[in-house]
């Protein structure tokens, strides 16, 4: 644990680039961004892919954007825009939100992925890519993940990228009209070390066969940091 006597707190999230072997991270631009990612994420049907977030259902690209817009005018939300490297398409998004730089401490959230990025080294880097801007370049001590208590898929996925789970905190908000019981996640900076390792070697080339099918797990190559 970082010896905190003198801390004084960490700069705001603002929005940022990245780029890695598969899959490059832009700061959403309405101007830029509307249609392709409204198209990457489904469309008509890009209602449910999001259906645990606590807003929508959303119609239109322009109800969708809005929203965006609007959590990051009156929340300080930062949405990241995923793109492809290989075939330069946009393919999903995940927002750094809640921000509370006096604790250096944000939640990675509204997280979707469009079917481009399903068991696609993307989606593994793009949260690297995150993290890695989380703990390196704000310098933060924690890093959340929330998520739907009945939402499984997102909780396995926290788990297998190396947030531990912290437990569940009950009738925590009232989503479209019913109860929602929130699942938390959370990595600290402690952690860090050992979690980029692994993401590196996991993403590494040489753990794939040229099928594309992983050689070794990242959960496996965690452990074998612990």
């Amino acid at each position: 644990m970082r010896d905190l006597s003198e801390w004084t707190g960490r700069p705001a999230p603002q929005g940022f680039s990245a780029t890695g072997r598969y899959v490059m991270i832009e700061p959403y631009q309405r101007a830029v961004h509307e249609n392709s990612l409204w198209n990457a994420l489904g469309g008509a049907g890009v209602s449910k892919l999001i259906r645990y977030f606590p807003n929508g259902p959303y119609e239109t690209s322009s109800e969708f954007c809005d929203w965006l817009d609007q959590a990051q005018q009156e929340q300080g939300s930062v949405t990241c825009v995923f793109r492809s490297r290989v075939s330069g398409d946009i393919v999903g998004m995940a927002t750094l939100m809640r921000p509370d730089p006096a604790n250096g401490v944000v939640e990675v959230g509204a997280v979707a992925h469009g079917v481009a990025m399903k068991r696609s080294p993307m989606s593994t880097e793009a949260h690297y890519l995150m993290a890695r801007h989380v703990f390196e370049e704000l310098d933060y001590r924690r890093y959340e993940w929330k998520c739907h208590n009945e939402n499984g898929p997102s909780k396995i996925t926290a788990t297998r990228l190396g947030f531990q789970f912290e437990g569940v905190f009950r009738q925590h908000i009232v989503s479209k009209g019913s109860n929602r019981d929130t699942a938390w996640f959370s990595m600290i900076d402690g952690e860090w070390p050992m979690l980029k390792q692994a993401f590196e070697a996991w993403l590494d080339p040489a753990n794939f066969e040229r099928d594309g099918r992983q050689k070794r797990r990242l959960e496996e190559l965690r452990d074998a940091r612990a």
